[in-house]
């Protein structure tokens, strides 16, 4: 009897399998069927805006990428429901709390009325509570009882940061509740900000998310290993569409999400396994987060600008404007859309240049923190290089 409760209380090897799988082919056909059938209800879901500084496609798209991915989410829920109850209650409190992040991103995506503010403040508020309406309206009110959730639920919930000063705040319980919500809000903007190219944002995601599987397993945490793998599944089955040709957009819904998935992956990994590093995640997610962090600095201090303010200097930006120069002047479709789908390359080896060492030295904090230094110098330097055209 016991052997049969611990079997039902951890997905088996073939289980795991079937739960990346499944999430794939579901978000794959899920994806496509939004492709194909954007002709008729193109007037909501179609990025018809194709000018702007962190505009880069040529014809309109949809951007409602994130509906596949929810399903395949959904659909590997479903299926440990059946194998892994325990692993399934979890998985399907943890889409219950993502909820209010992908419904507010999404509602902007097909009326464009919601504000970046207020879709931070969804997604800060979806780290905590759950929305007992099935929809949110325009002022994100009506998300403010998604309040605590995670923390109540999963207990994810941010007590040991490693980090001067912030270690003192996060033993307090108030000080723990911002901190979490703050970092879950912040790393879930941060993925939002690098979805500017084909397949940067997605890819970048399936990264972060492998870092955290291959982490998982190894410490035998077999419950966050099976997410992340979920994970995986269901942007790829996106990203196979989005990637190379940009049929289809993650637009703000599925990128507040997948932020909100993998930020919430990586606190629950540490407060189940006290061994890894509380650094670890950060430095899997530095990209995207020093990419946000940086631009806060350059338009607050630099230009003088609303933190919020979007603008076309982001350093994927400049790597599309000023690197790949060789498709300068051949204004094709099918020339700018190879231009943009080339830069997203170059981000994911910056992307990796973070977590490879982040899963090599998951447990010393000291190396980290190294690397944590390591990548915010490397980066300030190509960024003004770039800037600098050198």
């Amino acid at each position: 009897q016991n052997s049969i409760l611990r079997a039902l209380a951890v997905p088996t090897y073939n289980c795991q399998m079937l739960v990346l799988l499944i999430a794939f082919a579901v978000s794959l056909v899920a994806t496509l069927y939004l492709v194909r059938g954007t002709k008729a209800r193109g007037h909501l879901s179609m990025d018809h805006e194709t000018s702007g500084p962190q505009k880069f496609h040529v014809h309109p798209v949809p951007r409602v990428g994130g509906i596949g991915i929810f399903a395949g989410l959904v659909a590997a829920v479903a299926l440990l429901w059946l194998t892994a109850p325990d692993t399934a209650r979890l998985a399907t409190i943890l889409l219950a709390c993502g909820l209010p992040a992908f419904a507010s991103g999404l509602i902007e995506d097909l009326t464009k009325r919601v504000s970046p503010a207020k879709r931070l403040l969804a997604t800060a508020v979806a780290a905590a509570r759950p929305t007992t309406s099935s929809s949110l309206s325009a002022k994100a009110g009506s998300t403010m009882v998604s309040a605590l959730l995670a923390i109540w639920l999963l207990d994810a919930l941010i007590r040991n940061t490693e980090i001067p000063g912030l270690d003192w705040l996060v033993s307090w319980p108030a000080g723990a509740v911002f901190v979490t919500v703050l970092a879950v809000a912040g790393i879930a903007n941060a993925v939002n900000i690098i979805d500017g190219f084909n397949g940067l944002a997605s890819m970048c995601v399936v990264i972060m998310l492998a870092a955290l599987a291959y982490v998982a397993f190894q410490i035998g945490d077999v419950v966050i290993g099976t997410l992340a793998l979920a994970g995986i599944g269901a942007v790829l089955g996106f990203f196979l569409w989005n990637f190379p040709g940009g049929l289809i957009f993650l637009g703000d819904g599925g990128a507040y999400f997948l932020g909100f998935f993998v930020a919430e992956l990586s606190i629950l990994l540490l407060v189940r396994n006290p061994s890894v590093s509380p650094l670890f995640p950060l430095l899997v997610c530095i990209y995207p987060v020093f990419e946000t962090l940086f631009s806060i600095y350059r338009r607050v201090r630099l230009r003088g600008q609303p933190a919020g303010m979007p603008d076309g200097i982001h350093l994927h930006s400049l790597i599309y404007r000023r690197m790949l120069r060789w498709a300068v002047g051949d204004r094709s479709a099918k020339m700018l859309t190879r231009r943009n789908s080339m830069t997203s390359p170059v981000l994911w080896l910056l992307c990796m240049a973070s977590v490879i060492p982040a899963v090599l030295f998951w447990d010393r904090s000291g190396l980290i923190a190294l690397f944590l230094g390591l990548f915010a110098l490397s980066y300030i330097v190509l960024y003004w290089r770039i800037v600098r055209f050198r």
